[in-house]
């Protein structure tokens, strides 16, 4: 319960510091859902054209329904694949996460996500897939591959 707690608390905190900047700009923060390893709600502020703040509170289906916090600061080009409509910007960035684990300690890692995402020319939507090198430091210095999708609804 006490990692529950922790976990609702650091959510709170980053999406607080995060959303003073988002509420300037007009459809920037979009709220959806993230599939794959790990499955959750997925959150994404951008501060800037280009730039954002993304985090995901999710669960790990293949390791016990462990509960994943992670954030992502990400940069976006949106010049090298150019549809004729809608936007297609690839993403990639740097962050951190960490697996609270029921019976053991819990994991913090390094994430270097890399993406692709569609962003609809008339719809307030988005759909994206990732793939995230990830190098755990703590308890024990270890080297995994974490992938997903996901959609988005901005607001």
């Amino acid at each position: 319960m006490k990692r529950l707690i922790l976990a609702a608390v650091l959510v709170a905190i980053t999406a607080m510091s995060v959303a003073g900047t988002a509420r300037a700009q007009v459809s920037h923060f979009g709220l959806g859902v993230i599939v794959g390893e790990p499955t959750g709600v997925d959150a994404k502020w951008f501060l800037a054209e280009g730039n954002a703040i993304e985090g995901a509170l999710a669960w790990s289906l293949s390791n016990n329904n462990n509960l994943h916090i992670q954030v992502d600061y990400l940069y976006h080009q949106y010049d090298w694949i150019k549809p004729t409509k809608g936007r297609i910007p690839v993403f990639f960035g740097l962050g951190g996460r960490v697996e609270f684990r029921e019976n053991a300690d819990d994991l913090w890692g390094l994430r270097i996500p890399v993406g692709i995402a569609y962003e609809f020319a008339d719809a307030p939507f988005d759909l994206f897939g990732e793939i995230v090198p990830l190098l755990e430091l703590f308890p024990d210095t270890d080297f995994t591959l974490e992938g997903a999708i996901g959609a988005r609804f901005w607001f």
